[in-house]
């Protein structure tokens, strides 16, 4: 089922590090920052990731968790994870499930072969479960402070209802 702004999250469960188990319905009341990335230790996704951690207390002030959700195994996001000091979790979506769910697996050229990639994608999720925002196919200069420019918008809505 293919996720659409303005609707609820289909059902879906997956593993994090720590050892925490994220769902649909695990962080209902709170936002949730899902960010997709191609590959743990490449240079795009490494910046992304610590831009993120940079801004990751801004984040938790205005009620939003952050998870990074790639393709790589526990045992790469756990060293990536402990590498860059992350201070959130990342989702191991090894069997792809989350990626075809949120429809971020595209074909990519590279180095002249076709291959199935992870376009860099972010998802805001409101404490309702309702999926907010999608910035599809980002570049990573400036995008974390968009992304916490709109949390901080949902949460000035729902101070204001």
């Amino acid at each position: 089922m293919a996720i659409v702004v303005n609707k609820p999250l289909p059902e879906f469960e997956a593993n994090a590090t720590g050892g925490i188990k994220v769902s649909n319905t695990s962080h209902l009341g709170q936002v949730v920052i899902l960010y997709f990335y191609p590959k743990d230790n490449t240079p795009g996704c490494t910046t992304e990731a610590m831009q993120f951690r940079d801004r990751y207390k801004d984040f938790v002030k205005a009620g939003a968790a952050v998870f990074g959700v790639s393709r790589d195994n526990m045992k790469s996001h756990d060293e990536f994870k402990e590498k860059l000091e992350l201070p959130f979790e990342l989702i191991a979506d090894t069997e792809e499930k989350m990626c075809h769910m949120f429809g971020v697996v595209k074909n990519k050229i590279m180095y002249g072969k076709k291959v199935k990639g992870i376009e860099r994608s972010t998802f805001l999720i409101g404490p309702d479960g309702i999926l907010h925002n999608e910035w599809r196919g980002l570049k990573v200069p400036g995008h974390v402070d968009e992304v916490l420019k709109a949390v901080k918008t949902i949460k000035a809505l729902k101070k204001a209802a």
